[in-house]
C-alpha cells in the first residue's frame, strides 16, 4: 500500500489541534493548544530532523490567529450583554486549502492500489503457432520414411513384370487408361468430348480454386468446416465412383459388364 507524505501527516496533525482548540471556545485554551503545537514532537523534529515548509508555517499561524480572534470576540459579547451570540464553526482543513500542495509546490495525490490484470496485458493463454523446424518438418520426414519403406515392401510381395512391346498392327480389347485417368475416359463414354474432356473438369478445378474464398472460416475443426468438407468429399466420391466403373465394370469394346459374370479386365 502507499505512504501517505510526511507533509500530510503533518498537516492533518495540526487541523486536528486547531478544531480541539476552537470547542474549546475560550483564548487560553488557543494558546495552549498553540503552545503545546510548539511544542510538540513534530516541532521538535522539524528543528532536528526535516523542516516544515514555510508556507505549512504561516497558513497555520494565520490559522491559530483567527481561531484566538473568533474566540475573544465571542468572549467579549458574552462578558457585555450582548443579546446574540456568535459561535465559531471549524474550518475544515480541505476548505481552508483546496489545492493540496507539497513542499516543491506539486500537486500531492494518494494513488489508489490497482490489480495489475487490469492495467497490464497479461497473456497467459499459449498461442496455436508452432516452429516449422522441428515440429513440422521432422512428421513429414517420418511420414516419408514409412511411405518409402511400404512401398518396397509391396514391391518385394507384388510383382509387377513389364508387358512386352506393343503391337502397332493388334489394338488390346478393352484399351483403358491408367487408372488415374479412368475417370476421364468413362465421362468420355457418356458425354461429348468438348464437355466431358474441358467442360466438366474445369468447373471442378474452378470450383476447387474458389472454395477458400467462398468458405473463409479460419478454424481447423472438422465440425466447424461443413462447407469445405462436403465440397471436397462429393468431389472425390464422384471421380472415385468413376474410377471404380471404369476399372471393374467395364470389359471387351469398354461395354459394361459385371466383374462377377464375366471377370475382371483390369491389371496393375
Amino acid at each position: 500500500m502507499a505512504e501517505i507524505p510526511e507533509h500530510l501527516l503533518k498537516r492533518a496533525q495540526e487541523a486536528r489541534q486547531r478544531a480541539d482548540a476552537q470547542k474549546g471556545g475560550g483564548a487560553d485554551e488557543a494558546e495552549s493548544a498553540g503552545s503545546e503545537a510548539e511544542s510538540s514532537p513534530l516541532s521538535q523534529a522539524s528543528s532536528d530532523g526535516p523542516k516544515i515548509p514555510e508556507h505549512l508555517l504561516d497558513r497555520s499561524k494565520s490559522a491559530r490567529a483567527q481561531a484566538a480572534g473568533a474566540s475573544d470576540r465571542a468572549s467579549a459579547d458574552v462578558a457585555g450583554g450582548g443579546a446574540s451570540a456568535v459561535t465559531t464553526t471549524p474550518v475544515p482543513a480541505a476548505s481552508a486549502q483546496p489545492e493540496h500542495t507539497g513542499p516543491g509546490g506539486g500537486t500531492q495525490r494518494l494513488l489508489t492500489v490497482v490489480k495489475s490484470g487490469s492495467i497490464q496485458d497479461v497473456k497467459a493463454t499459449p498461442t496455436d503457432k508452432v516452429h516449422v523446424w522441428p515440429h513440422l518438418l521432422v512428421i513429414e520426414f517420418v511420414a516419408a520414411l514409412l511411405v518409402t519403406a511400404f512401398t518396397l515392401l509391396f514391391s518385394i510381395f507384388v510383382n509387377a513384370p513389364l508387358l512386352e512391346l506393343a503391337n502397332v498392327n493388334e489394338t488390346p480389347n478393352p484399351s483403358k487408361a491408367p487408372w488415374y485417368f479412368l475417370g476421364l475416359q468413362e465421362l468420355l463414354t457418356m458425354f461429348h468430348p468438348m464437355v466431358a474432356g474441358v467442360t466438366i473438369p474445369g468447373m471442378g478445378l474452378f470450383l476447387l480454386m474458389l472454395a477458400p474464398y467462398m468458405d473463409r472460416n479460419p478454424s481447423k475443426k472438422p465440425e466447424d468446416r461443413k462447407f469445405a468438407i462436403s465440397l471436397m468429399t462429393v468431389h472425390l466420391m464422384f471421380w472415385a465412383i468413376l474410377v471404380l466403373i471404369g476399372s471393374f465394370f467395364r470389359g471387351p469394346g469398354f461395354n459394361f459388364v459385371f466383374p462377377w459374370v464375366d471377370g475382371l479386365f483390369f491389371d496393375l
